[in-house]
């Protein structure tokens, strides 16, 4: 099993579309140190955790893979036929295929449909414009401006990573205040994501201006996982090393509790006075 992918028991909780909200722990007991909180939580309780949240928010291998195979049948098609709308129509057959196994297996409706819809998108752009290149034009755009959305948060202070991936360890933006080492791994999870997509859009979009659109379909295909593969495995190991997440959702649920402790204690005190009197 890769870093990322979705461990197969749940000890440390719920564990995304398989049972139980996704990043689920223990509530953390707060032990304030150089780096942040500590928790009682064993680490590899952790470690699973961190996986589970990992694998529902990027997909696991599944995800990768399914990223890829339309634009491979994309490329395939129209390298045997040299015609647009064929190789355009396969995609989206693939991607709508994929999706619907997403549903059949139970998948989130998140991974089962954001694939296709990029498909789509990319498929209306080759379908008007005749060139083969364009399918993969809407791919480029957004991973130039998801690489400046990553940089630019993580200079302002809010890392895109923590936003994404907070609320699935029940931290929400917890870790921006109490949690400074764990701002510190989103930073730098953040850093590499941005990065890392800038260097793909810094090769790619030279070749969409001058490369074969066989050629270039290819180069695509091959750029497809390793970047992503990366970037998650990055991410996996900054969140390793760092403190755990402070689980403000239990917190929020025990001062609830507290509270209608507190009210029903209140009410039972004031039955008893009236009792005397």
């Amino acid at each position: 099993m890769t870093s990322f992918e979705k461990p197969a028991d749940d000890r440390a909780g719920g564990t995304g579309a398989t049972g139980g909200p996704p990043g689920t722990a223990p509530a953390p007991a707060p032990d304030a140190d150089a780096d942040g909180p500590r928790s009682d939580v064993p680490q590899g309780d952790s470690h699973a955790v961190t996986q589970a949240a990992m694998a529902e928010a990027f997909g696991g291998i599944r995800g990768m893979v399914e990223t890829t195979v339309p634009g491979l049948v994309f490329v395939l098609v129209y390298t045997i036929g040299s015609d647009v709308k064929p190789s355009a129509i396969a995609a989206l057959g693939v991607s709508l295929l994929l999706g619907i196994s997403r549903l059949v297996t139970r998948g989130t409706l998140k991974h089962a449909f954001s694939g296709v819809f990029g498909v789509a998108i990319g498929v209306a752009f080759a379908m008007m414009t005749g060139n083969a290149k364009d399918f993969y034009l809407p791919g480029l755009l957004y991973g130039l401006g998801l690489a400046l959305a990553y940089i630019l948060t993580t200079l302002a202070g809010v890392p895109l990573i923590g936003l994404i991936l907070g609320p699935l360890f029940r931290e929400n933006l917890s870790w921006r205040t109490r949690n400074p080492g764990r701002k510190k791994a989103y930073s730098k999870a953040s850093w590499a994501w941005g990065l890392i997509f800038l260097a793909k859009s810094a090769i790619l979009f030279p070749l969409y201006f001058w490369a074969d659109p066989k050629e270039f379909g290819w180069v695509i295909v091959a750029l497809k996982i390793p970047p992503l593969l990366l970037a998650v495995t990055l991410t996996y190991i900054f969140l390793k090393q760092a403190p755990p997440p402070i689980d403000v959702i239990a917190e929020m649920e025990a001062e609830e509790k507290a509270e209608k402790e507190r009210e029903r204690a209140e009410r039972e005190k004031q039955r008893q006075a009236a009792e005397r009197e």
